[in-house]
């Protein structure tokens, strides 16, 4: 099947053909017919199927006869509403909508918060047709009138089941009070929690349900790898796995802010292009940081779970998580960041002993092995000291060396540093104390053994 077939406007079809996209994923190709036929649809997918343009396509095609180039807002009241779980995937639904529209005179608009408010009432005044949302800066502008949403005829929530584990479900009811029973609603999301469920019998109407993949099933595109690391070398093993394998673009998952911030600071003292993205950062500097990574001109991008829902980066090769998550699925929100659009990706776990449970865990929701590797000490026995690491601490103590230079006065001590030398204790020998050895890099062939 290519999009011809699928009854879209030659505007629609010159936008995708300027994409170089001509034949549909099996999200797109099941979800477009019903909802141009005025249908509710449940869809479960996994990431990276391209489930925004499932939905943002027939939207464009059903919204079409709306188009106009009036100047006064009340030609352009929203008819189509969008709610989004992070301000990432809003701005990544807006700029699909912008990108697939191009050629048709609807107006949209995407607020969420964490930004200056001010300027979202000003665009929301002018009048838009589509309104891409996150639920808390919605309530905050229904809250002060700058949009009215009586006249919705589409309804999308976006990644549903990243909005429950977020504690959105309150808010997500409160919206839905505010609109008119007569719509078209669209539910779209990589897992089906029985919450998710009832809220979908609550605002869904005959629903179509679309099913392309199992739940929590995984591209075959993807090649898993893990390395068991010491949690002391995780940061010197992940800088010389990067150097080996010349990784050009990698995302790096931690558990936590602060872990992501203390990563990412490392690695830029250690050379590398790098920034972090999370929920601490302000809206400036994660939409910074991100555009700075598609674009190539940040090597590493590294990130909380923040990042592993709905950002679609083009042709990334390599995911790697520094941390394993304590949620097994989270790991397959992660991986699926890589292996998109039918390029091959690449996921790299980095297991300290403390967490093999998780790994475990993992394998269990996969339904299959992950090849793991322990650290070669013939491949990299001297990593480079970070700049963040202080030489061992040694007594001032020592025992004076006598010079054996031939042009030395006999019987005068060798003026050394005391950083150098310190007093042997019994059994061991005199001299500096060895180096510490750092686990070196294996890399074996990346493969998932299935069972």
């Amino acid at each position: 099947m290519t999009f011809n077939e699928l009854g879209l406007s030659a505007e629609l079809l010159r936008a995708i053909s300027e994409q170089g996209y001509t034949e549909p994923t099996p999200v797109q190709s099941q979800s477009i017919p019903p909802i141009l036929r005025g249908q509710d649809i449940m869809a479960g997918a996994q990431t990276g199927t391209g489930k925004t343009a499932a939905f943002t396509l027939p939207m464009l095609e059903r919204l079409k006869q709306h188009a106009n180039t009036s100047v006064s807002p009340a030609r352009h009241p929203v008819r189509a509403l969008i709610i989004a779980p992070t301000r990432e995937l809003a701005a990544q639904v807006h700029e699909s909508i912008r990108t697939y529209g191009k050629h048709i005179a609807l107006r949209s608009a995407c607020v969420f918060g964490g930004v200056n408010i001010d300027p979202q009432i000003a665009e929301l005044r002018a009048g838009v047709e589509i309104l891409v949302a996150t639920p808390g800066r919605l309530l905050d502008h229904v809250h002060q009138r700058t949009v009215h949403l009586g006249q919705v005829e589409i309804l999308v929530l976006d990644e549903a089941d990243r909005m429950l584990d977020m504690g959105f479900m309150p808010d997500i009811k409160r919206i839905l009070a505010l609109l008119p029973p007569k719509r078209q609603s669209l539910m779209f999301s990589a897992t089906f929690p029985e919450d998710i469920k009832r809220l979908a019998a609550q605002m869904l109407k005959d629903p179509v349900r679309v099913q392309v993949a199992p739940s929590n099933a995984v591209t075959e595109l993807v090649a898993h790898s893990a390395f068991k690391v010491d949690e002391r070398y995780k940061r010197e093993f992940l800088e010389r796995l990067i150097r080996d394998r010349d990784m050009r673009q990698v995302l790096v998952f931690t558990r936590t802010k602060i872990s992501a911030s203390r990563l990412a600071r490392a690695l830029q003292r250690d050379g590398f292009p790098c920034a972090a993205l999370h929920s601490d950062r302000t809206q400036q500097e994660r939409m910074q940081a991100l555009g700075d990574f598609k674009e190539g001109k940040l090597q590493l991008l590294v990130a909380t779970d923040i990042a592993a829902r709905g950002l679609d980066i083009e042709q990334l090769p390599h995911v790697i998580n520094f941390e394993l998550p304590h949620n097994p699925e989270d790991y397959i929100h992660r991986i699926g960041r890589t292996g998109r659009a039918g390029q091959p990706g690449e996921a790299i776990s980095l297991v300290a002993r403390d967490e093999e449970d998780l790994l475990a865990s993992i394998e269990r929701l996969l339904k299959a092995r992950i090849a793991i590797s322990a650290a070669a000490p013939d491949v990299a026995r001297s990593p480079r000291r970070s700049s963040t690491e202080r030489e061992p601490r040694i007594p001032a103590r020592h025992t004076p060396r006598v010079h054996e230079d031939a042009h030395a006065k006999p019987g005068v001590p060798e003026a050394r540093p005391a950083a150098l030398v310190s007093k042997p204790g019994k059994g061991e020998n005199p001299g500096r104390k060895p180096a510490r050895e750092v686990p070196a890099l294996l890399l074996p062939p990346v493969v998932v053994k299935q069972d």
